[in-house]
């Protein structure tokens, strides 16, 4: 014959704050007190706790029983139980987690290590506990978000911020992965088997709805890419009000790939020329945007009587599509300059696939 079901029983497990530990061992010794703090804390947040179905109330608490935890030191955990119900509550104070033997600090340090591009295993020795107990640390929280997940770490949401896509082959599929990145930290890490604009336009909006989850008034004010018009206008579209502006760094990569022809040694000088502009723009806070105008079209005229009047030509429509994003980062000293940083975590990631394809080649 089947066994009858057996009834569901309820999570009576609570987490209260002692403030510091020295406070919880000390009231370990004064069970009135543990009860009292216990209640207060519950009275302060408003919180109600899970009695029986039959519990109608009029009761009150009482220690009931209490056990050791090994593995934590010999902590000692309290219960407590209701005296009309006899439904019984476990004490766990705020610097254990449950089910888990590392501490709290302990377990957030090593969670916000690994959307730095870290592995588990070098996340792990950060964290001084062992890579599986991070991995399954990982699979309890489920589906997290990154930004819900940074936020609990009391880390305020970025101003500025620099956003780009980069390509490539996760095992045998050709993804992509939009990057939101604000200074050491990677907001958003997006995973996208399509290029659509639509796709990329809600792996990019996923950030702000969950930033505006948290924080309801939550808006960018700068952002940089390297000045691909498409991720421009999905950002423009996502934020209106931010100011958009280019990487200097990449329009400096960029240069000798618009002079088709040009010997290198030429194609360096200008380069350097170019950079010697810029760098004097960013330590001068005087300079107008109309001086600056002025020594772009210097620099156009330069290339036009070395290089020819057609890369002359090409060069000054390249700086009339670029220099509105090369000023809002020259005349905004928050913002940054280059997008190096993104460039670092997308270097960190393709490594990352790079190891998991030659995986399965040994492994198949």
């Amino acid at each position: 014959m089947p066994s009858p079901s057996k009834p569901t029983r309820e999570n009576r497990t609570i987490t209260v704050d002692f403030r510091d530990e020295a406070t919880y061992f000390r009231l370990l010794d004064d069970g009135k007190a543990f009860v009292e703090c216990v209640l207060a804390f519950f009275l302060a947040l408003g919180f109600q706790l899970t009695h029986m179905a039959s519990c109608r109330g009029g009761g009150c608490l009482t220690r009931h029983s209490h056990y050791v935890r090994v593995r934590l030191g010999g902590l000692t955990i309290w219960r407590v139980q209701c005296t009309a119900c006899k439904a019984v509550f476990t004490v766990l104070p705020h610097f254990v987690l449950r089910y888990r033997q590392m501490r709290p600090e302990v377990a957030r340090d090593a969670l916000l290590a690994t959307h730095g591009g870290l592995s588990l295993a070098w996340c792990a020795v950060i964290g001084n506990l062992s890579p599986m107990a991070l991995s399954r640390l990982r699979c309890a929280l489920g589906q997290y978000s990154v930004v819900t997940v940074l936020t609990r770490c009391f880390l305020p949401l970025p101003v500025d911020i620099l956003a780009d896509e980069t390509h490539g082959g996760c095992l045998t599929a050709k993804v992509s992965l939009p990057t939101i990145v604000s200074t050491r930290v990677i907001w958003h890490l997006g995973y996208s088997p399509s290029k659509s604009a639509a796709a990329f336009t809600a792996s990019y909006g996923a950030l702000q709805q969950a930033a505006l989850q948290h924080e309801p008034s939550y808006q960018v004010q700068g952002a940089l890419t390297d000045g691909f018009a498409s991720t421009t206008k999905r950002m423009r579209a996502l934020c209106p009000r931010a100011r958009f502006g280019y990487c200097l760094r990449h329009a400096l990569n960029t240069l000798p790939r618009t002079l088709i022809g040009v010997s290198a040694p030429v194609r360096t000088g200008l380069r350097a020329t170019l950079h010697t502009l810029i760098s004097r723009c960013r330590q001068r806070k005087s300079v107008r945007v109309v001086s600056r105008g002025h020594r772009l079209r210097r620099f156009a005229d330069h290339m036009a009587s070395t290089v020819g009047v057609e890369h002359g030509a090409r060069v000054r429509n390249w700086f009339q599509d670029k220099k509105a994003g090369w000023y809002a980062v020259l005349e905004d000293p928050k913002m940054p300059t280059s997008s190096t940083l993104l460039d670092q975590a997308h270097t960190a990631m393709d490594r990352k696939l790079f190891a998991m394809k030659g995986f399965v080649r040994s492994v198949g």
